[in-house]
């Protein structure tokens, strides 16, 4: 298995729905609660793929973004 990503959502799924979830999470908190949120959240969906490669690859793939943003 290789680390998905393009849309991987579905034809009936609209990604700005659950990002306003997300964003609607965060509402009230303050800049430590959100970010022990974000990693709370990290961690479970960490825990659901359960895959040591697919997380390096998305370790990685996320860390390359963040380094292409800044630059």
């Amino acid at each position: 298995m290789t680390l998905i990503t393009d849309y991987n959502f579905g034809d009936n799924f609209a990604g700005d729905d659950i990002y306003q979830h997300l964003l609607e999470a965060h509402q009230g908190l303050t800049n430590a609660q959100s970010h022990a949120l974000n990693a709370r959240l990290v961690l479970i969906l960490m825990n659901h793929i359960g895959d040591r490669k697919i997380l390096a690859q998305a370790i990685q793939s996320a860390k390359l973004t963040k380094k292409n943003k800044n630059e």
